[in-house]
């Protein structure tokens, strides 16, 4: 692939169908992750990929062939990356690959901005759970969600920011961080107070992202957007016993979804 820009036509994968399958660098697919399809990228290596329509980037890393030559395509987006630069099907674009760099990790923050990266996740979950509070036994199934979702990202092949983040979480110094920064942060808040704070944190979050980790921004807010998207569809809202008869994702819920993406700058 030549290292200078072109424009070129781009299709998104949109695999979003419970079949697993594997990508041609042997890890299994990921639909959220910053990643793409080509046919003679060497795997593992990272482009930057420009819509021309409104001059919003991504960085994507190759890890599959594709897409068919007869297509007059040169690259696939994952659905998560296509997003990032509102895509909607097909799009022109440039293409440009990047010299291997350096990602983030803890060394490039200070102690305090760390702290807010580990708190994020609990953060997006926590700004879908106070906007439409489903009780108990949704408030128990929303936390799952956003356990989960962390879980996940350890075993994934995802964006080496994010791996950092969960692999400091996992450890017990890094929960009670976590832990006593959240408490600090959202003691005694009323649920609509709550999610006030978490979107503001996640602007917060935002800002860090781009001033310190550019490279790592889309992929690490697109993650965070997955979990709150997670954490709104694990409860039913507004049915009786178990949310029999309600709703996967409330109108309330919708509408912080739309907060929490204009807060990560989407």
């Amino acid at each position: 692939m030549s290292r200078q820009s072109r424009a070129v036509l781009l299709t998104m994968v949109m695999e979003m169908d419970s079949t697993v399958r594997k990508t041609a660098s042997g890890e299994r697919f990921n639909a959220f992750a910053m990643t793409a399809a080509h046919r003679t990228g060497p795997m593992g290596s990272y482009v930057r990929v420009t819509n021309l329509a409104n001059g919003r980037s991504v960085r994507v890393r190759i890890n599959d062939r594709g897409p068919a030559r007869r297509t007059g395509k040169i690259i696939d987006l994952s659905y998560g990356a296509s997003r990032v630069i509102g895509m909607g099907g097909t799009a022109r674009v440039s293409v440009q690959e990047l010299a291997e760099e350096a990602m983030a990790d803890k060394t490039n923050f200070t102690k305090e901005e760390w702290t807010l990266l580990l708190e994020s996740p609990m953060i997006a979950g926590m700004a879908v759970t106070a906007a439409d509070p489903s009780g108990l036994w949704g408030l128990l199934k929303e936390s799952f969600a956003g356990g989960s979702a962390l879980a996940q990202a350890a075993s994934a092949n995802t964006n080496a920011l994010v791996k950092a983040v969960v692999t400091d979480f996992s450890s017990s110094e890094g929960r009670s961080t976590a832990r006593d920064g959240l408490k600090a942060k959202f003691a005694a808040s009323q649920p609509s107070d709550l999610k006030m704070k978490a979107i503001d944190s996640l602007r917060q979050v935002s800002a860090l992202l781009d001033a310190k980790a550019p490279d790592d921004a889309a992929s690490f807010k697109a993650w965070l957007r997955q979990i709150s998207q997670s954490t709104a569809e694990a409860a039913t809202e507004g049915g009786g016993l178990f949310g029999v008869g309600g709703v996967q994702v409330s109108e309330a819920e919708k509408a912080t979804l739309t907060e929490i993406s204009n807060a990560l700058g989407s």
